[in-house]
């Protein structure tokens, strides 16, 4: 190919679209580093499709030559920034870097839009094939190892020694990046030199940084029973370090192969890998999902309908949460409140509060626990779910592996749910020791791992929804601690712990039986039906994420007080059960009724939401201290008239709480 056309083309079409990016390259200081130029793919085409076809199927023959004209493309702009460099310098008196043309300039390709939806040129990882290889592909998925940054020698010179030829060798990647020697002589003068000895010239070596991730498919786009498969990513010179285990990334770059390992007895294959040309964190716009100015009219709209009467409209949004699962009001509200979570604040010391609550639910078998779960992972926008059996403390949090001979860190489920949802049936299964290592995950949002001699801190920004069962016969005169099995400092990190016990009542499992068999067509079943189709999953999933990315609430002075009053009761009254009635309980009280003045749909936090926070709080039957039991949570169920039982639960609160110039008429 020749330097004319191709490069020529895009030596136009940097310093028309991208002589900003270009200008502040030459502008910067150190000439050693290498510099990325991003590209717009769609620019490409619409500047001229026929090269950008050629790029998408040729990319190991125009990418070159893309970065080459970028050299160039330094020079067309060179003249002029020197200019501003010179007026700058005299205006500002200060003495900066001279402009330089920068050796090491790479174009990142970005593909997004349509294209993205392409499954010729964006399958998913599972999909790729042998049809694939060397065309330019872009997949998405979650970093789930990150090998060390290491350095690779990028050329060496040889000198032949028959006829003085000077030529250049480079790394092959088929066998593990290393510089094969020459067969022959490549000269192509007059007559075939053939010479076989050459001379190495130790000149200025060319070395570039190198790393090894490995992505793999989101769990969320997979159907049951099918496996993740992952493919590794090889990064180079600005791309390293970018990206961490437990990121979601995009990844754009030519599909190759290379001989794995040369392992005993294990056999020698051709294993497919992606040699990056660009990489994208998803984690900040991480499947957004997009709310549209007419749904947020409609939230909107929504709470002007029930403005005299807010709870009914709080109940109606609740009815939709596990429509499956009749009743259970209590486990719909803590399910909700736990999603949406309070805000993250810093304290005097400058360490940060954790703004995500957490729910433990214990209950007998058949309580539809995994149910919940499995419906709160679908209203999650990043979710996993795992059980406390299938999870070892690597499955956990994170695992040193050994790959090639070097350790590496592989993430496990919390912090691949990093900014999401971590859902774990069967909690108590967990061997003790798996149990502790989700403490500092759980309160400290980290993992710090020393393994392997890998020592590191990850971020686990996790909400835990945990399920377990109680050992045997639930004795409600015992502590949580004593019926599950569970330590006191790990319950105390749960905001929320609902007891869901499967009494005999009669009128309950009649009322159940006919919801479960649809035995019983009313007007009220159809109001029913009328609400969970105004508030389908999707619907659901989008308020949950604005209510959360849009309101901050702030507390109000009447909503302190009602706080601060119930805590110090908390601490008078709890003498069995000390390790919940903590400093975390306060803190607790904060998040819940926060996350209830979100859930309404406000900015701030008034009475309402403290007292529902504190019902929530007393309904875990483990720490009542103002009634015996505000009833069993597995019977709670929707009241028609949700205000006026309210008004009578908040007179019952305040009088206890000793307050008469907060009982207010309602």
């Amino acid at each position: 190919m020749g330097g004319g056309g191709p490069e020529k083309t895009l030596l136009d079409f940097l310093t028309e679209y991208y002589s900003d990016q270009l200008q502040s390259i030459i502008l910067s200081s150190d000439n050693r580093l290498h510099y990325p130029i991003y590209v717009d793919f769609a620019e490409v085409m619409e500047h001229d499709s026929p090269l950008a076809h050629e790029i998408l199927f040729e990319p190991t023959e125009y990418l070159p030559v893309f970065d080459n004209a970028a050299k160039l493309a330094q020079e067309t702009v060179y003249e002029k920034v020197k200019e501003i460099w010179k007026h700058e310098s005299c205006n500002e008196g200060v003495d900066r870097p001279p402009p330089s043309i920068k050796e090491f300039v790479h174009v990142r390709i970005e593909i997004r839009g349509p294209m993205l939806d392409n499954p010729e040129f964006c399958p998913s990882i599972g999909r790729v094939r042998v049809k694939h290889r060397g065309i330019l592909l872009t997949l998405k998925g979650t970093v789930i190892r990150s090998g060390a940054v290491k350095m690779i020698e990028g050329e060496r010179e040889y000198e032949c020694r028959k006829c003085k030829y000077r030529f250049k060798v480079h790394p092959e990647l088929e066998s593990r990046n290393s510089i094969p020697k020459p067969m022959f002589c490549p000269s192509k003068k007059q007559k075939y030199c053939e010479s076989t000895s050459f001379q190495l010239l130790e000149g200025n070596k060319v070395c570039h940084d190198y790393q090894e991730i490995k992505i793999q498919e989101s769990t969320q786009v997979l159907g049951v029973g099918a496996i993740p498969r992952s493919i590794p990513v090889i990064l180079q010179d600005d791309l390293v370090d970018v990206v961490k285990a437990g990121d979601d990334v995009i990844v754009t770059g030519v599909l190759t192969a290379k001989w794995s390992p040369d392992l005993k007895d294990v056999r020698c294959d051709l294993e497919p890998v992606l040699v990056a040309n660009y990489v994208r964190r998803i984690n900040e716009i991480k499947l957004d999902i997009e709310i549209p100015d007419e749904v947020i009219l409609q939230f909107k709209n929504f709470w002007s309908e029930f403005k005299e009467a807010p709870l009914s409209g709080r109940n109606a949004i609740l009815r939709a949460i596990c429509p499956q699962v009749y009743g259970l009001f209590t486990v719909k509200l803590a399910v909700a409140l736990t999603l949406i979570g309070g805000v993250q604040h810093v304290d005097a010391s400058g360490t940060k509060v954790r703004g995500e609550s957490h729910l433990l639910l214990v209950g007998d078998p058949g309580t539809g626990k995994s149910q919940f779960l499995k419906f709160a992972a679908k209203l999650s926008k990043r979710s996993v779910i795992t059980t406390g059996l299938g999870s070892t403390s690597a499955g956990l949090t994170v695992t040193a592996v050994k790959d090639g001979g070097e350790w590496m860190l592989e993430a496990g489920a919390l912090v691949l749910a990093d900014g999401g949802l971590c859902c774990i049936d069967e909690f108590d299964s967990m061997r003790e020791h798996d149990r502790a290592t989700i403490h500092e995950a759980m309160e400290q949002q980290t993992i710090s791992v020393a393994k392997a001699g890998l020592v590191t801190t990850l971020s686990t920004r996790t909400i835990v929804f945990g399920a377990t069962n109680p050992k045997g016969q639930y004795d409600p005169d015992q502590s949580l601690s004593v019926n599950t099995t569970l330590s006191g400092p790990l319950i105390s990190r749960f905001d929320i712990v609902l007891v869901l016990l499967d009494t005999k009542n009669p009128d309950w499992d009649k009322v159940v039986s006919d919801h479960i068999l649809d035995q019983v067509e009313t007007e009220n079943d159809k109001f029913h039906e009328d609400i969970s189709k105004k508030w389908p999953l999707s619907l659901l999933r989008r308020y949950i994420h604005f209510v959360k990315g849009y309101f901050r609430p702030t507390l109000t002075k009447e909503a302190e007080n009602v706080i601060s009053r119930y805590y110090q009761l908390q601490r008078r009254s709890a003498t069995e059960n000390a390790a919940r009635t903590t400093v975390r309980m306060l803190e607790s009280l904060i998040r819940l009724a926060q996350a209830h003045a979100r859930l309404m749909f406000r900015n701030e936090v008034t009475r309402l939401d403290a007292i529902t926070a504190i019902l929530c709080i007393e309904s875990s039957m483990t720490t009542s201290a103002i009634v015996d039991s505000f009833g069993n949570a597995l019977h709670s169920n929707f009241t028609d008239d949700p205000d006026q039982e309210y008004a009578t639960q908040e007179e019952q609160i305040l009088a206890k709480l000793n307050s008469p110039d907060y009982i207010i008429s309602i």
